[in-house]
């Protein structure tokens, strides 16, 4: 069994501002096998020549929601419904696990002060082990796992981190385990177009969005929340989607 790993995140790790109106760091993770892979790839190309007659259009949530770019498209009403009951139904039909972590800003500097780690760190060490759980299903399996460029310095920060899970694992998981599983650990550039991480970006608003106003039914969120990776009785708090702290 092969698994494409794609980590996308939103909002602002850094810990010296807060955005008050949004206080959530997240990183999301989406695993698809081979199989899967292909018929994603397969199916969000041939909807971007449908409704925008290229492939070259990258899905990005913050351009969507704001009708920017190539989704000024989305003005014209009738676009508009169409553009969302197929990609709905695109990312309902689809199989991949989700994997998130989040991190409420405000409350971790409140609990932790100074000694509040790195936001980043925390969720992908998380979100590793979780993708570790779940690749355990097929003991010989191997991971790709590609995220999208954000520049020199914070991609250099970002591996160092990946390199001390993988050589010295987790409290959860051993660096063994995690070398024997993962093949590979990419950057790649926006402008890529890699389909993988624009289906991660499509799951990272929605995902922080219900952890932000949980009560407040968002129909994207509902979606994709049977994707989350969860326990045998179902649960996804704590198990596919962690909030710190």
């Amino acid at each position: 069994m092969h698994y494409h790993f794609f980590l996308d995140e939103t909002g602002d790790h850094g810990l010296t501002f807060v955005d008050q109106n949004f206080p959530l760091f997240l990183l999301v993770g989406c695993v698809f096998t081979n199989n899967e892979f292909k018929k994603m790839e397969k199916k969000i190309n041939d909807f971007k020549m449908e409704l925008f007659g290229t492939r070259e259009v990258i899905l990005h949530s913050r351009d969507i929601r704001r009708c920017e770019g190539s989704f000024q498209i989305l003005f014209n009403l009738e676009i508009k419904k169409k553009f969302y009951e197929r990609l709905n139904t695109i990312m309902s039909e689809m199989n991949f696990i989700i994997i998130g972590s989040g991190i409420n800003k405000k409350e971790h500097i409140k609990k932790y002060g100074k000694d509040a780690g790195n936001p980043y760190n925390i969720s992908l060490a998380f979100i590793m082990e979780r993708l570790i759980f779940y690749s355990d299903n097929n003991a010989n399996s191997k991971i790709d796992i590609k995220i999208e460029k954000r520049g020199t310095k914070e991609d250099g920060q970002l591996l160092e981190q990946y390199n001390r899970i993988k050589d010295s694992g987790t409290y959860y998981v051993d660096c063994k385990r995690f070398q024997n599983r993962i093949d590979s650990f990419n950057f790649v550039a926006k402008k890529d177009n890699v389909i993988g991480l624009q289906v991660a970006d499509l799951c990272a608003y929605p995902m922080a969005r219900h952890i932000l106003i949980p009560k407040e039914p968002y129909i994207p969120f509902k979606i994709i929340e049977n994707k989350i990776y969860c326990n045998n009785v179902g649960k996804y708090n704590g198990y596919g989607l962690k909030v710190f702290p």
